[in-house]
């Protein structure tokens, strides 16, 4: 027998001679003559060696592929493989991830004997079947290796790592505790130091830090602490399980460090928001000289965005860049996600640029990772509010390529920047598409903003009814905190607060939601009692759960509640009032008519008043028609260049409740000037036949007729009642009577009349408007509601108003 390589596998190792050992070297590169001195009939085990170190070497090479060619050229020229062979072979297989040929060179090892008896063999197929996806193949292997006795401490560790490889991490961790308590001929069986690094990352998944300290102790035990790679694992731990102090204990105490060491640590700070002590540690990793790789450099970009400071993010990473350090996908997600926190869109597209000529569609490249980075662009695309640009890049992508994450991140940008119609549609096609995707908790969540922004009651409840047949387990607290905002947006209060009550586990979030529903839903005192329930859970109280508090009172009248709780704060709950806590007690003390103590909160507020402060104090004079304040309000406001057609309008309205006509006509031209249009009402009501939309005087629908035709009877019998037109809500100069024509064609009217007509009696009838609801037409529909068999619940922009038997919920404070 004669063995001769073919001259391209020569010349490949011919390259990393160095590499080689001296018998191989001579092997490879003799004559074909002095080659045929190693001839053997039949082959002897001493020539074995040669083709193991071959193969071997084409490992070392990570070339896996021409590890797999030799075996195959040894096996041809009659070469038998021996328990040498056998390991690199398999690994060549779990390099490649090639379950059919990985399974063909284990069935060759189990016939040959070397299965059941040579514990290498055994170990190699383990991690093998691991690599290949294959868990269930690893598991039976493993468990047959038990049985036969043949196994080891790298038994262990190979079907350890392939368990946290699937995230069966809880499992990993019991299979290291039978390992600790497995005992072979009386031997307890010793973890080293790769079982440790094995188990820690799976305390870290779990945050099982308890685990994690008796592991530590363990390593202190044995001296396995003085490994680098142990000590890198254990800080990795706690800091992954948010204890920075030990971690950081655990890092000062190691002699040895390398920058993995100090990427653990930077990466945890960043993690759990102390982003000074990431950055101070990248400052010092800076002046020590430490090589600074991907890792490092993600971890701050990634602590940035998550802080919203997008342009420091983008700083840092024009730096890497500099420093001809490659970026991941890891960090080009954080890029993006640090330009959609400022909304940068122009370097957003420059990001995208990058990404396609250095990361997509490139040979090599992780399938994964490109869909990473496409579904971070969607999003950045959504949260710069260029819907267009997002939904492209959506449908560029392949129907059978799109992930759930990718459903998910176009779903919540409709939803949470004005298209929640098209959410919703979006969400319906994933339903009925061909993709064969389940949406996840989070897609649930996204669904049910939509509906809540819409007020889609009905569709609310069916996506409502689909979380309960699919239960989503890790991500139901967050499916349920949306279901109560949703319900509560929606006008129905009740089933927001059965939610709530059935609800197993809460957190501030819960509270602070079903708080909210009952404010803007005018019921003060049950949402006070929440906030005394929360409180009485152990549930601390934060500036936005005093947001909300200030909210109720205000939107309930309950002036002298609001202040206290806002006097007290400090002294009572450690929170120091904010900018958007003073914007609550002037909507509080506006509303309520006490528009100069409103002023003097201005006054004596610490810090500048932002634009939400001199809109509250508008409102209140546009409730309570104060013209002199609100001028100085609209003043204060384009000092501050806020300008929007909701500013002039509220002038425009206090200006037409006074009669100044001139004022209004001046405010229009100025409106006209600076290109700002004013946005028509429009109201939108839930009927039989699906959701109807009105306009202002809108006469376009089928059931135009019936509509005015109903509406002229109502206004009728309510005159009767005496009901007299607000004609002050009809913002032209006219005669009274025409301004009451004018009134009739409101857009919460013409949704009321809709509403009547296709409800079936006792049913309540659910309107959203797009603005404030007209003074007038609250008027009218209070005494609408003595004479038909319906609730009305109407929601603003403001609250919601629950009319019935000839009350509103809202007891004039709307």
């Amino acid at each position: 027998m004669v063995i001769l390589l073919s001259p391209p596998i020569a010349a490949k190792y011919k390259q990393s001679a160095t590499t080689l050992p001296p018998l191989v070297l001579k092997f490879l590169f003799s004559s074909s003559a002095e080659q045929c001195l190693l001839r053997s009939s039949p082959p002897c085990r001493s020539s074995v060696f040669y083709w193991n170190d071959l193969i071997k070497s084409s490992i070392s090479l990570r070339d896996p592929k021409n590890a797999l060619h030799l075996f195959d050229e040894m096996r041809s020229l009659d070469w038998i493989p021996d328990g040498y062979t056998y390991p690199y072979v398999l690994k060549a297989c779990g390099d490649i991830s090639s379950l059919k040929v990985g399974a063909s060179v284990h069935s060759l090892a189990l016939v040959t004997g070397y299965i059941n008896s040579n514990v290498f063999v055994g170990n190699a197929a383990v991690a093998m079947y691991g690599r290949c996806g294959a868990i269930e193949k690893a598991r039976q292997l493993f468990d047959e290796m038990l049985e036969r006795g043949v196994f080891d401490t790298i038994s262990w560790n190979s079907i350890i790592a392939v368990h946290v490889q699937f995230g069966e991490y809880r499992r990993a961790l019991r299979m290291f505790e039978h390992m600790l308590s497995s005992s072979r001929s009386d031997v307890m069986l010793r973890a080293d130091g790769v079982s440790l690094v094995n188990v820690l990352p799976a305390c870290a998944s779990v945050k099982s830090w308890r685990r994690g300290m008796e592991i530590h102790g363990y390593a202190i035990r044995r001296c396995l602490i003085e490994d680098m790679f142990v000590g890198n694992a254990i800080v990795d731990m706690y800091a992954k399980c948010g204890l920075m102090d030990e971690a950081k204990v655990v890092f000062d105490l190691m002699e040895e460090k390398d920058v993995v060491s100090w990427n653990a640590l930077v990466t945890g700070y960043s993690q759990i928001g102390k982003f000074d002590d990431a950055l101070g540690l990248f400052e010092r990793m800076r002046e020590k000289g430490i090589e600074l790789n991907v890792v490092t450099w993600s971890a701050v970009i990634a602590g940035y965005a998550q802080r919203g400071l997008g342009y420091e993010a983008l700083h840092v990473f024009r730096e890497m860049i500099a420093s001809r350090s490659e970026p991941n996908a890891v960090t080009l997600v954080s890029v993006l996600s640090g330009c959609a926190a400022v909304r940068a869109l122009v370097p957003g597209k420059e990001t995208q640029c990058y990404v396609t000529k250095r990361l997509l569609n490139l040979v090599g490249n992780h399938p994964g990772d490109e869909m990473m980075v496409i579904n971070g662009l969607i999003d950045m695309y959504a949260k710069c509010e260029n819907l267009k640009l997002a939904r492209a890049m959506f449908d560029s992508i392949k129907l059978k390529d799109r992930s759930v994450v990718t459903w998910t991140v176009m779903i919540g940008g409709y939803a949470q920047h004005g298209e929640a119609n098209d959410a919703l549609v979006l969400f319906s096609e994933m339903l009925r598409g061909k993709c064969n995707i389940m949406p996840n908790g989070f897609t649930i969540s996204c669904a049910l903003v939509a509906c809540a922004r819409l007020g889609a009651l009905r569709q609310g409840r069916e996506i409502h009814a689909f979380a309960l047949r699919n239960r989503y387990d890790e991500a139901m607290l967050f499916v349920l905190n949306c279901l109560i905002d949703m319900y509560a947006k929606s006008g129905d209060v009740n089933a927001a607060r059965a939610v709530f009550d059935n609800m197993t586990k809460k957190n501030e979030v819960s509270w602070t939601s079903l708080m909210t529903g009952y404010g803007m839903h005018g019921c003060g005192e049950e949402a006070l009692q929440v906030f005394d329930g929360m409180r009485k859970a152990g549930l601390p109280a934060d500036g936005v759960t005093f947001v909300v508090v200030l909210y109720a009172c205000s939107h309930c009248g309950m002036v002298d509640k609001g202040i206290s709780y806002f006097n007290n704060m400090r002294k009572d709950y450690g929170v120091t009032p904010e900018a958007e806590h003073y914007a609550c007690m002037v909507d509080l003390l506006g509303r309520a008519g006490r528009l100069n103590e409103a002023m003097k909160v201005i006054k004596d507020m610490p810090m500048k008043p932002n634009p939400i402060v001199w809109v509250s104090l508008l409102s209140g004079c546009r409730l309570h028609g104060n013209v002199e304040l609100g001028e100085h309000a609209v003043e204060q406001l384009l000092k501050l260049n806020f300008e929007n057609d909701g500013l002039y309008t509220l002038l425009s309205n206090i200006y037409a409740s006074a009669r100044r006509w001139k004022d209004v006509a001046k405010i229009r031209v100025l409106m006209k000037h600076a290109g700002i249009q004013k946005r028509p009402g429009c109201s939108w009501v839930q009927g039989k036949r699906g959701t109807a939309t009105f306009f202002v005087g809108d006469k376009s629908h089928p059931m135009t007729r019936e509509i005015y035709n109903l509406l002229d009877d109502l206004i009728y019998r309510i005159k009767i009642m005496g009901y007299v037109p607000e004609t002050s809500f009809a913002l032209h100069d006219v005669d009274d009577e025409e301004k009451g024509d004018l009134l009739l064609e409101h857009s919460e009217k013409l949704a009321l009349a809709y509403g009547i007509l296709t409800t079936a009696p006792g049913l309540p009838i659910r309107i959203t408007k797009n603005l404030r609801v007209c003074g007038d037409c609250h008027t009218a529909i209070t005494y609408i509601s003595r004479i038909i068999e319906h609730e009305i619940i109407l929601r603003d922009t403001s609250r919601f108003h629950h009319f019935k038997n000839g009350v509103c919920s809202c007891k004039g404070y709307w």
